[in-house]
Order: C-alpha cells, then sequence, then structure tokens
C-alpha cells in the first residue's frame, strides 16, 4: 500500500510540473517614493506532516534532506523561506544600498538567534545569460502529449453541484490545443501580489557561500538588528519584537479516508491572519486539484506571503478561511485510486502571518513636513507558517511540534523518517 501511496505521490509531483507552466504570471512591478536602503527579511516556519519518524531527527531532517538532493552545500540557500519544504525555520535577507551596491555587509544579531553575533550579508554572484537549448521534448517520444486536470474546491465531504471543472489539453506537433469548461476562468486564477525582492548583484544576501547554517528550532528574532557596512546608514538600527518572531509550527492532525472525506484538524496558530488549504493528486489518467476556497478560481499559487490587507479581502470573498475556523474537509473520492488505493498526492497549508514595515525617520503627521520627508532606510518583515502532508497518510498533529521544537541530538542508526523519505525520493 505504501509503495503505490509513495509511486502515485511522485506522479502527482511530476504532472505538478505542467500545471506549474500553465499558471505562470510576470511579476507585478512596485513604484513610490523610497530611501536609498532597504533590508527585506522573510520569515517562515515549515513542517512536513504525517511523515513518519520526523519528530525523532529533530531539526536535522531538513538538512538530512536538502544534502539527499546536493550535498551539504546545500544545507542553506536564499529562498528557502519563499517555498515550502523541508522543517525548520527559515529567514531570507536581502539588503539593497544603492549608496554603495553590491557590497557587502552584516546584520549584528541578537543572541536568541543562536548563529553567532552577525549574519554576513553577501551579493549573489551574477548568473551568465543561458545557451540557447535544443527544441524540448514532452509526453510520448513524438513530443505529443494529453492531460486532463480536474478542480474541485470548498470545505465539506460532498462534491459540489457544479464540480469539478475538467480541462483537458492536447499537444500535437509542437501545438496545444485546451478544451473543457470555463477553460479561462479557471486558468486565470487568483495569484499572491509578487512583492519579492528582485534580487540581483547590487544587493547582498543571508544565506550565502560564506554561510549557509540553518536557522536552529527554538532560535528567535526578538531583539536589536544593527546592519553595518561601507555606506550603510549608522541609523540602520531596529528592534524586533514578538510580532515578527517565527510563528510556530502548524499543529495539524487529520480523520476520516480519501475514499469517505478526509478532514483536517488544526490548533489556531499564533499571529495567523486566515488559513488557506491546496491539494493535488492523481486520478487514473486526471490530475486533481481542490482547495479550501468556497470560489474555483483559487489554488496552490496563493501559497505564499500575502499582506494582511490582501488577506482580509479575500476572506470577505470567501477564498481565504478565518483565523477562527480549525477544521476543513475534502470531497469524498476525489483523490481515491483504484481498488481502494489512494491515488497519491500532497495537501499543502499556510497561516498568513504579520506583515511588519519600519522606516526611519518615521514620516511625519503633518502633511507640510511629510512633503520634504526623505526616509534613510526602511525595513519590510513578513511571516508565515506551512506545513504540507500526503493524501491518505494518517496525520498526527503532535508530529508538527516535534518539528518545531527544541532541536535533538541526531542518532547514528537509520530512522524510521530517513527510510521514508529515501523511499518517497527514489534513493
Amino acid at each position: 500500500m505504501r509503495s503505490s501511496l509513495i509511486r502515485n505521490t511522485k506522479r502527482a509531483l511530476l504532472a505538478t510540473a505542467l500545471v506549474a507552466a500553465l499558471l505562470a504570471l510576470p511579476a507585478a512591478s512596485q513604484s513610490g517614493k523610497l530611501p536609498k536602503t532597504q533590508l527585506w527579511m522573510d520569515v517562515a516556519t515549515h513542517t512536513m506532516s504525517g511523515v513518519p519518524g520526523m519528530g525523532e531527527m529533530g531539526g536535522g531532517v531538513g538538512g538530512f534532506a536538502m544534502r539527499m538532493f546536493g550535498g551539504d552545500a546545500a544545507q542553506n540557500h536564499y529562498g528557502a523561506a519563499q517555498q515550502p519544504g523541508m522543517p525548520g525555520r527559515y529567514l531570507d535577507v536581502a539588503l539593497l544600498n544603492q549608496l554603495n551596491p553590491g557590497a557587502e555587509a552584516e546584520d549584528l544579531i541578537p543572541t536568541g538567534m543562536q548563529l553567532g553575533k552577525t549574519l554576513p550579508l553577501v551579493p549573489p554572484k551574477a548568473q551568465a545569460p543561458s545557451e540557447p537549448g535544443g527544441k524540448a521534448t514532452y509526453g510520448t517520444a513524438d513530443g505529443n502529449a494529453k492531460a486532463r486536470i480536474l478542480i474541485y474546491w470548498g470545505c465539506g465531504t460532498e462534491v459540489r453541484a457544479g464540480q469539478p471543472r475538467e480541462i483537458k489539453f492536447e499537444m500535437k506537433n509542437g501545438k496545444v490545443t485546451t478544451s473543457g469548461t470555463q477553460y479561462a476562468s479557471a486558468m486565470s486564477g487568483r495569484y499572491a501580489p509578487n512583492r519579492d525582492a528582485k534580487v540581483d548583484p547590487r544587493y547582498a544576501l543571508w544565506p550565502n557561500e560564506k554561510m549557509r547554517k540553518m536557522v536552529p528550532n527554538g532560535a528567535s528574532l526578538v531583539g536589536n538588528h544593527d546592519i553595518e557596512g561601507a555606506k550603510i546608514p549608522e541609523s540602520m538600527k531596529f528592534d524586533l519584537t514578538q510580532q515578527q518572531d517565527f510563528m510556530p509550527a502548524i499543529a495539524l492532525s487529520s480523520s476520516g479516508a480519501l475514499a469517505t472525506g478526509q478532514t483536517w484538524n488544526w490548533k489556531p496558530v499564533d499571529r495567523a491572519k486566515g488559513y488557506f488549504l491546496a491539494a493535488f493528486g492523481t486520478q487514473d489518467d486526471a490530475m486533481v486539484l481542490w482547495s479550501s476556497s468556497e470560489v474555483p478560481d483559487a489554488g496552490m499559487q496563493i501559497i505564499d506571503y500575502v499582506a494582511p490587507s490582501t488577506v482580509d479581502k479575500w476572506i470577505k470573498e470567501k477564498v481565504v478561511l478565518a483565523p477562527t475556523v480549525t477544521s476543513c474537509a475534502m470531497p469524498k473520492g476525489i483523490f481515491a485510486g483504484k481498488n481502494g488505493e489512494p491515488g497519491g498526492g500532497m495537501m499543502s497549508m499556510i497561516a498568513y502571518g504579520p506583515e511588519t514595515h519600519i522606516v526611519y525617520p518615521p514620516k511625519p503627521s503633518d502633511p507640510k513636513l511629510a512633503a520634504a520627508w526623505n526616509p534613510e532606510w526602511n525595513v519590510r518583515v513578513r511571516n508565515k507558517s506551512t506545513t504540507m502532508a500526503m493524501l491518505g497518510m494518517p496525520v498526527d498533529a503532535g508530529q508538527s511540534a516535534q518539528q518545531d521544537g527544541q532541536q535533538q541530538q541526531q542518532q547514528p542508526t537509520e530512522s524510521k523518517g530517513k527510510k521514508f523519505l529515501k523511499g518517497l525520493l527514489g534513493r
């Protein structure tokens, strides 16, 4: 049963690549009066709910799984906070100092971070333009392929009227054709506004090649941060409070089965502004998508940092679950495979967190003074907590708490969690 579940989950993961390509949108631009020195901090807590043996591996599971993909050098990297991934606490720091672009700097951090006295901020290497490649071939050997996507939405064990939306894709002789119910509406979707730092060699980042340490479980951002470096404003010192600290792990549990409707339950997450769940999997020859939204145009693409004002708007539009909600059921049978076997797939969940902006000097309340206001620097801190779970696997809320708890010394013998990951990843 487990080998079938892992095999089908791999199929679902590979099929997601097609959906991701179809859902891609260009990044939005921003404009406005900005100081010469800007700092972005993305703060995230990631867990993998229901994976056996994760608790015994403590905070080391993230490093273990990353090393399986790329050796010790892949232990931590800038951007890891952006995408839900291996369990742990993640921090991405990006500095743009237009007074001295492309220069190294450092963040003198509080002792509670357990990462030493400073985080080195290092410019990324310039990326060489990619060479034109050969013609890519998809699907069968002749480049022809067919795909079918079924879209469901809403909490509840019953499939609602008008569901699923079905979209069919066919590639033949290099041309893609689509058909299905309300294709344009289904694929236009909602997206988290792209407000990421657009990093290039002018920036200085952490993590980086100089320091790739994982953030320890139990680490805290609370305290004074002092940004120092050539031509960094001397005033660039700020305090972070519990409001900006790492959010707790999502304590997720499940009941029921895929055939009868799996129900997800969670404990309220401190500082959460709202929740959203999305799942993907396979059923026979179809890719199946589901979300907790009451409207059909939401999916994986909104599991990202989102401003609290947008979260509030989406709660009113019934896209995001309110912070008081603590459970959501998936419709029965939509992810069930043949002969009672799980169809395979993954569920992702996000607890949207606060967003903080610090600017110096603060903007005057007097309109006359505000007109001449010229800030030296600003800081933006974004928070979220995410989890992933395999469909059809029992989930215990205590496992997430173990992952986000105090790190334990890793045992020399191979744990169940390691064996499970090796099976899932094909190692």
